[in-house]
């Protein structure tokens, strides 16, 4: 039995989502900072309150931006959470600057809606964002929104602050942001190491948690979407449906009892109930075994690595042990003949989650697949999957959306308009000319005044004298 807990962890890297189901305990962040961008007055959205960014309100974050208002929409939608009902909009660059009490991994979230009012369109916006000097976000634009879009980041903090900079695009662009949450993360959100997924080649792939991400896709497997109401971190979860390459083969199933969050792991912050509680799986319903793997492919930016997280709890199964299946990554095996409850001490409901860090290729996709393995038993569940995470990490140059890195980026920014610099350059030349001429007729002036002699009571001094005095001074 130890010879196989050993392999498990050798080839495949997964991590317990543990500590016993307890509504009393709730994850307290220590950097819990709600900003409502553009707004007189507080917010609160999922009994959570957004503290207002105007001076007087509150000094738990700082706002530097030398043009900037605030803009209210001009028709307020019914049912729109209050933070996308106001925004700030910078003309120039400018940062908020928020105080960092827990180093380590933290959680920043960009709310953005796009609406019009009488003074401005948000939908012309085009601008940058920097995120403690990592590009977040470039030529981004408010008309390519659809509705409020949140951008979600993690990335390690080891200063004592944070900071998020807007920088327009061109003078004739602006940015805007309508909320901002920095949250400090529970210390198990990201580990150290994954598994690196290359070919048929897998291997570990270390320092995980001293990468930056952007959360591209969190989906929940078979269950209906997940709000920040009912996540502990927050987060949203919506349906696999859209991203399941073939629904054949596969079988809905909903779970009424306990999660069982084991001890000595991770929190139960990596996964909510709600997320666990459900899943997709290809059950025998005789003696052979469906020949069917279930398949998700998710869109992705080529050229970028990124992390695969995949949910695994064994809500289906009704004993231990009649559970065996492969893992898939890009079409290529990351585990095979994998228990769960082999690596969950040996009971069902108990939540665990694998990561892979893989090279998004030229396809524009990162597919995940779960089928029956050799192992797989007649008359039982041969797969299983709860939810999937597709995170996007940050490249060479400390970016995560483009080749520049962040002083380029803010280097973009024109200092001067050259329209108007030339005429100043010119008329600062002939005001110095002009003085010139002045000065030489004035000296003219001076030069045909008689001549006088100097005091009879000033001593008269060589040239030598003088030029030895002028040394001794020195």
């Amino acid at each position: 039995m130890e010879t196989m807990l050993t392999r498990l962890r050798f080839s495949f890297f997964l991590v317990f989502v543990f500590t016993f189901y307890d509504l009393s305990s709730s994850f307290s962040p220590i950097d819990n900072y709600l900003v409502n961008s553009g707004a007189s007055l507080d917010s609160t959205v999922d009994n959570r309150r957004f503290i207002s960014d105007s001076s007087d309100s509150s000094n738990s974050h700082h706002l530097s931006s030398p043009e900037t208002f605030s803009l209210c929409a001009g028709t307020l939608l019914p049912g729109l959470p209050q933070i996308y009902h106001t925004a700030r909009v910078f003309k120039a660059p400018s940062k908020y600057v928020f105080d960092v009490k827990d180093p380590g991994m933290h959680m920043v979230r960009l709310h953005f809606h796009q609406f019009s009012s009488s003074k401005l369109n948000l939908r012309d916006s085009q601008f940058h964002v920097l995120v403690n000097g990592l590009v977040a976000l470039t030529n981004f634009s408010g008309g390519n929104l659809v509705g409020p879009k949140v951008r979600e980041y993690l990335l390690c903090v080891h200063s004592e602050k944070l900071e998020i900079t807007f920088v327009p695009a061109e003078r004739s662009k602006f940015a805007f942001v309508n909320a901002i949450e920095v949250i400090s993360a529970p210390q198990d959100l990201i580990l150290e190491t994954a598994q690196s997924v290359n070919g048929d080649k897998v291997k570990p792939f270390e320092g995980l948690n001293q990468q930056a991400f952007e959360v591209v896709h969190r989906v929940t497997v078979g269950g209906a979407k997940v709000t920040p109401f009912n996540d502990t971190l927050w987060r949203t979860w919506v349906p696999d449906d859209d991203y399941m390459k073939s629904t054949e083969g596969s079988t809905r199933v909903y779970f009424a009892g306990r999660i069982k969050y084991q001890t000595h792991g991770a929190s139960r912050e990596v996964g909510p109930d709600n997320v666990y509680n459900s899943a997709r799986l290809i059950q025998s319903k005789n003696a052979s075994i469906p020949n069917v793997n279930l398949t998700w492919e998710f869109p992705v930016m080529e050229g970028y690595k990124y992390l695969v997280r995949m949910h695994f709890c064994d809500i289906a199964s009704i004993s231990l042990g009649l559970l065996f299946f492969n893992v898939y990554v890009n079409g290529h095996l990351a585990y095979k003949d994998f228990d769960p409850s082999a690596v969950t001490n040996y009971l069902l409901a108990s939540p665990i989650y694998a990561d892979f860090v893989i090279d998004a290729d030229h396809s524009g996709f990162v597919s995940v697949s779960v089928g029956p393995s050799s192992k797989s038993m007649a008359y039982a569940v041969d797969a299983i999957l709860n939810g999937v995470e597709i995170m996007k990490m940050n490249n060479s140059v400390g970016s995560l959306d483009g080749e520049l890195p962040a002083e380029s980026v803010l280097k973009c920014w024109p200092r001067r308009s050259a329209g108007i610099l030339l005429p100043l350059i010119a008329l600062v030349c002939l005001l110095l000319s002009l003085s010139a001429i002045i000065h030489r007729r004035n000296t003219n002036k001076v030069d045909s005044v008689p001549w006088s002699k100097l005091p009879v009571d000033v001593p008269e001094v060589s040239p030598k004298q003088g030029k030895q005095q002028l040394s001794s001074r020195v």
